[in-house]
């Protein structure tokens, strides 16, 4: 590996670092560039940059690879949900897309299995 990749590669470690500290601030990206002294152009050549390296690491399109979100209910989400079941016929009144994944939420659904379903859902991001 030359010098100038591993150079590139050390520069990007640390602005993710920055780049994590400035979106979990809460401030904006003027406002905290200004309060840590960082060229928000510099800033904005370098999210890019972050960005492009974090597109590398996904899935291909079109490729056979599907990634598997495992999702572990407590026991008592299980029984709750086995015990109303739904009919296939009658429509979900609220039902969310994300990619290729369908998930349909029913006026029965407890609000541990809401809870535990946005959790995963975080994780799927």
């Amino acid at each position: 590996m030359d010098i100038q990749k591993v150079k590139r590669q050390y520069r990007l470690k640390q602005w993710i670092e920055i780049v994590s500290q400035c979106r979990s601030s809460g401030q904006t990206v003027a406002t905290w560039c200004a309060e840590n002294n960082i060229n928000p152009k510099q800033y904005y050549y370098w999210l890019r940059c972050v960005r492009m390296a974090a597109c590398e690491f996904l899935p291909k399109s079109g490729s056979s690879e599907s990634s598997i979100v495992p999702v572990t209910l407590p026991g008592s989400l299980l029984e709750a949900n086995q015990a109303a079941p739904t009919t296939a016929g009658s429509p979900a009144p609220l039902i969310l897309r994300l990619g290729s994944a369908i998930i349909e939420l029913h006026n029965d659904a407890s609000p541990e299995l809401i809870a535990h379903t946005v959790k995963a859902l975080a994780y799927a991001r």
